[in-house]
């Protein structure tokens, strides 16, 4: 699998090999069912009650009358399309009329569905993406269902990573496809989602430039522009946008004004040794002049980002744009601060679609091995964080050691640009430029 071929190729996935046979789309069918079940089984559990009961207040406002377009007024710090979500959920569940927390196993499951099923639709994409290589994408498919990363935060905790991941994973096939303006409004639904989809601007850009130039890549700026315009018109009257921007800004600049919210990266280590454990320090202190750790994690953050844009622009193919999406991704969660453990999962999202390269295959174990750890150190299943694997000393920094590394080395095989001779080499058509 090439991940740096010539300008001349837009790999969307290696052809030949293989056809789809009648017990690969079997074991596709139930593998998936499988991943389905185990969701189902998982939704009623308690997950992460203090955000879920933050979910389930302001999806019980909803339900009881408070205007969709008020709801930012009520401290909601998620995006429009987890507004209208929410919204859907209250008015179709009766028991979100009398349930302000999550204490009632009906209001956990529906809070849990929306992620758990963006899980399936997920590996049902990344499927549709490897279809050229069936058992590859079987595999691949499979494989991202039943790693603890995707379905312990979305059918265990209740997060919403997955939700605006596919719209991300969305983006990059249509774009590799030559669909600009449907990959424009992927991103402005991810976009709209959460602020943690930023860093899938950068590699969809510089994918975008390099394939059809700066001119005629304003056709998905603008989809993606008009996108969020459109999702944020109902909220316009009542301010929601500013009290959006409110919100975060004050959750970045108050609440969560910490070095590492329990992400495993070089700001955790830094932590660590600095308290002697799993202490937590702000980042908004002045360490060198007026440079805080958050300005330095911006300035390090954005010359990553520019790294990931100026080699995929050098190389724009299909397979560097999975692998740029997941270099930006890891480039935030190591380098920003304020980070939480869940953030780098994208990253697992998007490697999965290129493991038959060798070296993508190894980097990925380690990355989803290193995240299930910091997943189960920072909220395990019973008890507080670090019960069940230990969150602070030399277990988190060797974690976050393993994570960073894995960052450093897709950056370096995207920057250089150099294939895996030992996969099979092949060459897709150039992909349309309208």
């Amino acid at each position: 699998m090439s991940v740096g071929a010539g300008r001349s190729t837009a790999g969307v996935a290696p052809a030949g090999g293989g056809t789809w046979t009648p017990a690969l789309i079997a074991t596709l069918a139930l593998g998936l069912a499988g991943a389905a079940i185990l969701r189902l089984l998982l939704l009623p559990t308690e997950g992460l009650p203090g955000d879920l009961d933050v979910f389930a207040l302001w999806t019980h406002l909803l339900a009881m009358g408070v205007p969709l377009d008020r709801i930012y007024e009520h401290g909601l710090s998620f995006g429009p399309v987890m507004a209208y979500l929410f919204w859907a959920i209250g008015h179709l569940q009766a028991a979100f009329q009398t349930a302000t927390d999550a204490a009632d196993p009906t209001v956990r499951i529906w809070l849990k569905i929306p992620a758990s099923t963006a899980d399936i639709a997920i590996a049902l994409v990344i499927a549709y993406a490897l279809k050229d290589r069936p058992r590859i994408a079987v595999a691949s498919a499979l494989a991202l269902s039943f790693v603890p990363v995707t379905w312990y935060l979305s059918a265990f905790w209740g997060q919403s990573e997955s939700i605006y991941t596919l719209f991300g994973l969305l983006a990059a096939v249509l774009a590799l496809r030559g669909r600009w303006a449907l990959a424009g409004v992927m991103l402005g639904l991810a976009l709209g989602t959460k602020p943690q989809a930023i860093p899938f601007v950068v590699p969809l850009a510089a994918y975008a430039v390099a394939r059809i130039g700066v001119r005629r890549a304003a056709l998905p700026v603008a989809a993606t522009a008009a996108t969020l315009v459109l999702l944020w018109l109902p909220f316009l009257a009542a301010g929601g946008p500013v009290a959006y921007l409110r919100s975060a800004f004050a959750y970045q600049g108050e609440t969560f004004a910490i070095l590492s919210l329990r992400a495993w990266n070089p700001w955790w280590i830094l932590q660590s040794l600095a308290t002697a454990g799993d202490g937590l320090l702000a980042d908004t202190g002045a360490i060198v002049g007026p440079l805080t750790p958050r300005l330095l994690g911006y300035a390090a953050a954005a010359v990553g980002l520019a790294l990931v844009f100026v080699a995929l622009r050098r190389r724009p193919t299909g397979n560097a744009l999975y692998l740029a999406l997941a270099a930006s991704v890891l480039v935030a969660y190591c380098l920003l601060t304020a980070m939480h453990e869940r953030y780098a999962y994208p990253a697992v999202v998007f490697l999965a679609l290129l493991l038959a390269d060798r070296r993508i295959l190894v980097a990925w174990v380690v990355l989803v091995v290193a995240t299930s750890a910091n997943y189960l150190a920072a909220a395990p299943p019973g008890g507080g964080p670090g019960s069940l694997v230990p969150l602070g000393g030399p277990v988190g920094i060797v974690g976050s050691l393993a994570i960073t590394c894995v960052a450093v080395y897709v950056l370096a095989i995207l920057v250089r640009g150099t294939p895996d001779r030992s996969d099979e080499a092949t060459t897709t058509p150039a992909i349309p430029s309208a």
